[in-house]
């Protein structure tokens, strides 16, 4: 066993520790024995590669990287004689070796690496000074993001260690300055991390191979955190639009979304908490800290309950005054100052409205005020305004009736007190239907259960959640929720895993099988070791994905923020013109004209439907999408997949099973079946290709040895070379062995059978002649052709793109009627074909679940990721189908349009309300009836129409796919 100590980068907290210690735990030979947030050390008699892949795919960078330039090697033996050395060390994990440069990742110091490339007889070439930088990243939001700086980074002297939305690491021989200035014109900001500004000593065979500066533990929440805050006091969009300026004000914020249906703040970056939490107060309204998932649900629904509690206590206080008066008003009453004894009537009602208007309607006048304070106009404001004239013109006239015509002293305290009641009960019915929004991400918080059945010693007691620990042993009892992520170590029993996955059916779960929280147990019971915990489960992070998509707004949310920021001041000012033309114009009593077309100008025009358009929309929809097994990142992604006409579907692991085998094999010297799965075995177990595995599968199901290999080389979308009981081996596609100059032209009569069987050829040459072809068939999935199907009558066109030869992909092709077919496609080409096809004018979904399918996933106007995808596809992509169905692609197209059209006839509800309200609120329609719009009416319809919005977006849980998945 040998002890390796590596440094880490990027491991920023004890989170991310555990991450890898996990990962770690599953690697055969392999033996952990320290690990913190600056380096781990390991005992191992395997190669490094694996242990570098599994960091790497966390997301995090171990050992060290080198590219050193070379001189005097003349030939490819030369090339051979660096590879052998290398491969021989055990503290090298990657190589890649060309006549001009050495590319090396491993343990081994700089010094050790340049002595032993000396040591071989060539030159290591040291004129050139290269830096290495970590820049922090802001304004990357999203795999388009990190794929548009990619492609401005790739240059010569340029060379990206690691990119994410928050970090960047690069080697080059420019300056940071430089570097900055790329990251600028992109549209990003870059800042330089202290004590990065050195040349980097890899680079450089002379110094001393330094030891790496640890990083100091962060006391803030790292870049690209959110941090969710619940608020009080808003009322309407221009309350969202105060709230965001505040907090896009303080210090550290990179972005913030504010949501007006669930009165809660996504906040981004690396702010003060409290910092947040004073600006959002010093704007006039109220902000909390929830905790977490359970806390931020209870304070929630207490707020709710209480809200809803007062607001029907105010609207019942009003109503019962202002229903009698009104009353009086239409059978016949006198509502005009005519006598003493009308006169002290109606004042001591003026006084019990006065204290109706500072007890049931006083939040309207304290948020209005508090607006004015910060030269801000809201919804309360106008409804302030409204009333309080209403109120005051009708004191004025109780205690100076000779001021006004005899046909001018009508006194409005009903209209304040109706108005007062009707906007509230509004308000509560608002509440209450506001509080089915969010029904789906309760039930996936409904999902973790509050305590834990603990194995220790034998002996099994429960214990409450946090108590809970990674590597303890749990009991699944049937019929209980599975408490953490875990792996299955005895037992065997099926599991409901529906409300994570959409999948109906229950999943088989035996040792060895990972369990995740939430799924419920149905039958057997099942020991499991606890590997995931709190906010790491899967259950936690899709908790999040939803929270953070149901707070985020697309393109047609900031046009309606863009006129709600003018709306209200235009309003008033359209009150304000309203009042002086018919002052000046209108027949008499002009006051009370007057009055009561400003008064009902204000009040229909209070904006509470259009704030509440989008987010109530974007709630349901997210959430709904996520009962059916589909993640969205944000709502943007909804917008973008509803004008989708093109769905480009890669083939392997997302037609087919992703599971090939090998099924069929073509000789061509003399060679045995089993010795050309043996050679083929021997070469590929190394390698994480699905193609390989398969190789190495057929060779163990054959229980066949296999040999060490070496001088192993991969070639991206060609094949695999390398060395095998002294044979020299390539294994790979037609391309590869023209390229080697392999001739294959006498096997391809076997290899259009093997691939009009559907299965893919595999070439094996064997010291420059061609031994054999393996044939590696991926079995389609089973609704693979009814999901093809149901896209087309959808009217998308569906186009397969793979790496496979042209023949294996139209067969396949054929098989699911599929007619546009883009084959023998490198992993840098797929990018290309997308944006190919967006250059035909095409609006385009790709759907994949590789690495290599992480550019186009990116590029496209929407990336969707299958959920058993690598963490790379689905961090580029828009959606994840956490089932393993293609129906969930034309479910999230499906859900896309429904909720699109659903903010879109929210929005023009909205707009057509207010559109037409304002003008005959102001009197446009006098001329015809004689009559004037009541302050009342105008009350009642914008309650009437926040409720209309609210109810329009519950529909959306209605939704169901238009097809049952059948399968073919």
């Amino acid at each position: 066993m040998n002890t390796i100590t590596l440094p880490l980068t990027n491991v920023r907290c004890i989170r991310c520790v555990n991450k890898i210690r996990d990962a770690i735990s599953l690697l055969p030979a392999i033996q952990l024995i320290d690990i913190n947030t600056e380096q781990l050390t390991v005992s191992t008699e395997s190669p490094l590669p694996s242990l570098f892949d599994t960091i790497t795919a966390l997301g995090y960078q171990v050992g060290y990287h080198y590219q050193l330039p070379i001189s005097g090697l003349s030939c490819g033996r030369c090339v051979a004689k660096i590879e052998q050395a290398l491969s021989e060390r055990h503290d090298i994990a990657h190589f890649n070796i060309s006549k001009q440069l050495a590319d090396v990742s491993g343990s081994i110091s700089k010094q050790a690496l340049t002595d032993l490339i000396i040591g071989l007889g060539y030159q290591v070439v040291t004129s050139q000074i290269q830096y290495h930088y970590n820049f922090t990243l802001t304004g990357l939001s999203c795999g388009k993001c990190i794929a548009k700086l990619t492609t401005a980074l790739t240059q010569d002297n340029i060379d990206i260690i690691t990119i994410d939305k928050n970090n960047l690491s690069v080697t080059t021989s420019l300056t940071a300055d430089d570097i900055i200035t790329i990251v600028t014109t992109t549209g990003y900001q870059a800042t330089l991390n202290t004590g990065d500004q050195a040349p980097d000593v890899t680079n450089n065979p002379i110094a001393p191979e330094p030891e790496p500066e640890p990083e100091p533990e962060p006391i803030i929440a790292p870049q690209g955190t959110a941090t969710q805050l619940l608020l009080s006091g808003l009322t309407c969009a221009s309350c969202v639009a105060s709230v965001e300026k505040a907090i896009k004000a303080v210090e550290g914020v990179d972005s913030v979304n504010v949501n007006l249906a669930e009165r809660t703040a996504l906040i981004y970056g690396q702010a003060s908490l409290q910092a947040v939490i004073t600006a959002i107060e010093n704007a006039g309204y109220g902000a909390e800290q929830s905790e977490d998932d359970q806390t931020r649900r209870i304070r929630q629904q207490q707020q709710n309950q209480q809200t809803f509690k007062t607001h029907i206590r105010n609207a019942t206080a009003s109503l019962a005054l202002g229903v009698p008066l009104m009353a009086w008003g239409i059978f016949g009453g006198s509502m005009v100052i005519d006598s003493t004894t009308s006169q002290i009537s109606w004042g001591v009602i003026g006084l019990i409205t006065l204290a109706l208007l500072v007890t049931a309607g006083k939040d309207f006048y304290i948020n209005s005020w508090k607006a004015f304070l910060h030269h801000r106009a809201t919804m309360d404001t106008l409804v302030a305004l409204g009333t309080g004239a209403a109120w005051l013109f009708s004191m004025a006239v109780v205690i100076a009736p000779d001021l006004f015509p005899l046909a001018a002293r009508h006194v409005y305290f009903e209209a304040s007190a109706m108005i007062i009641g009707l906007i509230t009960i509004g308000h509560a019915l608002e509440a209450r239907a506001r509080s089915r929004t969010s029904k789906a991400l309760e039930r996936l918080i409904d999902l973790q259960p509050q305590t834990a059945i603990v194995v220790e010693n034998g002996q099994e007691t429960e214990q409450p959640l946090s108590a809970v620990v990674a590597g303890m042993t749990l009991r699944l009892k049937p019929g209980a929720k599975v408490a953490v992520d875990g792996s299955v170590i005895d037992g065997n029993s099926y599991l409901d895993e529906s409300m994570l996955t959409g999948e109906p059916l229950a999943v088989h779960k035996k040792i060895g099988d990972h369990v995740r929280a939430g799924t419920i147990n149905q039958q057997g019971s099942l020991l499991f070791k606890a590997e995931h915990i709190g906010t790491d489960t899967m259950l936690a992070r899709i908790i999040q994905l939803v929270r953070q998509a149901q707070s985020s707004k697309p393109a047609l949310a900031r046009l309606a923020d863009t006129i709600s920021s003018i709306f209200v001041p235009s309003v008033m000012i359209i009150a304000i013109l309203t009042a002086m033309a018919w002052f000046y114009f209108g027949p008499q009593p002009a006051s009370v004209y007057m009055l009561v077309a400003a008064t009902t100008v204000l009040i229909i025009a209070c904006p509470c439907a259009l704030g509440l358009a989008t987010p109530m929309s974007v709630t349901v929809g997210v959430g709904r999408a996520a009962e059916l097994g589909i993640l969205i990142k944000d709502a943007e992604a909804m917008q973008q997949a509803a004008g989708i006409d093109t769905v480009v579907l890669d083939k392997t692991g997302t037609l087919t099973e992703g599971k090939p085998q090998v099924v069929d094999y073509k000789i061509y010297n003399t060679l045995t079946r089993e010795q050309l799965v043996q050679l083929a075995a021997s070469l590929e177990q190394s390698s994480e290709h699905p193609l390989a595995n398969a190789i190495v599968q057929s060779a163990q199901q054959q229980q066949l040895d296999l040999y060490p290999h070496s001088d192993f080389m991969t070639y991206s979308g060609l094949g695999v070379s390398g060395t095998v009981d002294q044979q020299q081996l390539l294994l790979g596609n037609a391309k590869f062995m023209n390229q080697n100059n392999i001739k294959i032209t006498h096997a391809e009569t076997d290899f259009d059978f093997i691939a009009n069987q559907g299965a893919t050829p595999v070439y094996l040459a064997q010291n420059g002649l061609l031994a054999g072809i393996i044939g590696i068939s991926d079995p389609l999935r089973k609704d693979s052709f009814s999901a093809v199907k149901r896209m087309q009558k959808m009217g998308l066109n569906v186009v397969m793109l793979t790496g496979d030869s042209i023949k294996t992909a139209q067969v396949i092709a054929a098989k699911l009627g599929i007619t546009d077919v883009v084959a023998d496609v490198l992993p840098d080409g797929k990018a290309a074909q997308i944006t190919l096809l967006q250059q035909q004018g095409k609006r385009v979904a790709m759907v994949g679940d590789g690495i290599n399918d992480a550019p186009a996933l990116a590029l496209a106007e929407v990336g969707i990721a299958m959920g058993s995808g690598t963490d790379v596809a689905i961090e580029s992509a828009q959606f994840t189908l956490m089932r393993h169905s293609l129906h969930g692609v034309a479910d999230a197209l499906e859900l896309s349009k429904a909720t699109l059209r659903n903010i879109k006839e929210n929005l023009f509800g909205a707009f057509i309300y207010n559109t037409l309200g304002i003008p005959i609120a102001a009197g446009v329609l006098f001329p015809l009836t004689g009559t004037l719009l009541s302050p009342v009416i105008a009350g009642a319809a914008m309650a009437l129409s926040s409720i209309t919005v609210v109810s329009n977006a519950n529909r959306l849980r209605l939704f169901k796919p238009s097809q049952q998945h059948q399968e073919k």
